[in-house]
């Protein structure tokens, strides 16, 4: 049973994980279409810090 749930906790965190990396680099494509340097640089940052 215990064992069950820490499975189900790394998948919840990996998935987690997984939606904001695919937010960041949602983000990442608007900024860029817009040419907003400063957003983009801070995107790649945020993208580098959750690696």
């Amino acid at each position: 049973m215990n064992q069950n749930r820490l499975q189900s906790g790394r998948k919840a965190q990996e998935a987690h994980r997984e939606n904001i990396q695919k937010s960041l680099e949602h983000r990442l494509q608007v900024a860029r279409a817009k040419g907003d340097e400063q957003l983009i640089r801070q995107l790649e940052a945020e993208m580098k810090y959750s690696s």
